[in-house]
């Protein structure tokens, strides 16, 4: 199992982007293959786009929202962990 992050225009200094990278391998640790999360910021607002790519055609993006929290990196290992498992049961 292997998890890439990116993550792109962001403004977040390197030790926040260490600490979505870890929330979103931990979100990820117990799912086989190969990921890709993919965090790119906007200079025009405070949203995040995610997308993520996973096995088997998996693919996923969502709109962070920085106003709701949701840039966060507790946050966001929250939500890749909810996407991956919305996946799983379907």
């Amino acid at each position: 199992m292997g998890v890439l992050v990116q993550i792109h225009n962001t403004g977040s200094p390197p030790e926040e982007r260490a600490d979505i990278t870890a929330h979103v391998e931990h979100a990820l640790a117990d799912r086989a293959g190969d990921w890709k999360v993919s965090i790119n910021g906007s200079q025009a607002n405070d949203r995040w786009e995610l997308k993520i790519d996973g096995p088997n055609g998996f693919e996923r993006t969502y709109t962070l929202e920085g106003a709701a929290g949701e840039t966060q990196a507790h946050a966001i290992g929250r939500i890749v962990g909810m996407m991956v498992l919305a996946k799983a049961s379907e």
